[in-house]
């Protein structure tokens, strides 16, 4: 694979860019699963994106507290053909985490770039462009913590997950692994968990999917994102992701970037639903969804402070629902447009929250709504 190193990077930016490296040429390529329109422009979806980036982190771990260690972007225009590519190192600046999965030892980061170094470079070729990876949430959340360590914003305004597209298409994968994707489109994956090599991979099996997308006139599942202002560096307690203990690779617990927190049920009764206009009174179960500006823990530790109750899904029992994507295909979302729950953003939370209404007295040893 040529390498076309840019000048202005010293040695420290180990950063490597590739031009138009789109293909696999050692990968069998077998026929897209919905041939390409016979005229493109006519049968191309109007409102799909201009542009993608197809983006792959590797990191310390999957604690809100862990950092970047690598990452790399390929650069798609409107119908998946890739336009360059490009990869850095970084130095986390603490243990480089799981060596056995990523294969970067603290010696390989010792000289590559802080993440403030390498902030720009990575904003240019996400500027302007819909954020993709595979599952999403987590690549993009280490991303906006990055940015906001260094006092800056993420230029990522909407997001795609790969996972998500392709159970859309009801694509016959085994799993929802990056493996299982490459081998259904023919991607050979050289070296798993390795930034450059799986967003390459990505890069190959996006372009199919997408064709496959537009050919049946399908909507993607877009995401909006939401760059953090405020967050907890240090993972709250009751946070069960990513945890590590010694003991090798069998010991790093690989789980979900949003795991369900054990947070303590409302002591207060259920007083119904939120209703426009009106205060929020403790004992009202309350359901976060998709991106939002506070760190989600800050918000939902604050919620269970003034006396709310957190609802990890929505049900007919859900007082309120706040989210800043209310049109986001997520299962939240579809089950307060069926049960009718309110909805408001994250700033509307934040202003009902200055004044919670309190609780009628409890009879004692009263708990909220299961």
């Amino acid at each position: 694979m040529l390498e076309d190193r840019a000048a202005h990077l010293n040695p420290r930016q180990v950063a490597r860019q590739q031009p138009l490296p789109g293909t696999d040429p050692e990968a069998p390529r077998p026929p897209l699963p919905l041939p390409a329109p016979a005229d493109p422009d006519s049968r191309w979806p109007a409102d799909y994106p201009e542009a993608y980036a197809v983006v792959d982190v590797e990191t310390t771990g999957l604690r809100s507290d862990d950092r970047i260690v690598s990452a790399a972007v390929y650069r798609l225009d409107a119908r998946g053909e890739v336009e360059d590519s490009w990869y850095t190192l970084v130095n986390p600046q603490r243990d480089p985490g799981p060596v056995w999965i990523h294969g970067l030892t603290r010696e390989m980061l010792a000289d590559a770039p802080l993440f403030p170094d390498i902030a720009g470079e990575f904003a240019a070729r996400l500027e302007g462009r819909v954020l993709v990876a595979h599952n999403a949430v987590f690549d993009w959340m280490m991303i906006a913590r990055e940015y906001a360590r260094a006092g800056l914003a993420a230029p990522v305004r909407r997001r795609l997950c790969t996972i998500a597209l392709a159970r859309q298409l009801r694509l016959s994968l085994p799993n929802a692994r990056l493996a299982s994707l490459a081998a259904h489109f023919g991607v050979a994956q050289r070296r798993a968990h390795d930034a450059e090599d799986d967003a390459r991979v990505l890069a190959e099996v996006f372009r199919p999917s997408l064709r496959q997308a537009a050919a049946a006139g399908a909507p993607l599942p877009l995401l909006a994102c939401q760059p953090l202002t405020e967050w907890a560096e240090q993972a709250p307690a009751g946070d069960a992701g990513g945890s590590r203990s010694p003991g090798g690779h069998g010991a790093y617990q690989w789980r979900t970037w949003r795991p369900n927190r054990r947070l303590p049920p409302s002591p207060y009764p259920n007083p119904g639903r939120y209703v426009r206009g009106g205060r929020l009174k403790q004992g009202m179960r309350v359901a976060f969804s998709g991106d939002t500006s506070v760190d989600r823990s800050l918000l939902e530790d604050r919620a269970v402070e003034a006396g709310l109750h957190v609802a990890g899904s929505v049900s007919r029992y859900t007082s309120l629902l706040v989210t800043n994507d209310p049109g986001a295909p997520t299962s939240k979302v579809t089950r307060a447009a069926a049960h009718g729950t309110p909805v408001v953003d994250e700033a509307a939370f934040l202003h009902l929250m200055r004044d919670v209404e309190p609780a009628d007295a409890p009879p004692e040893g009263t708990g909220g709504r299961g």
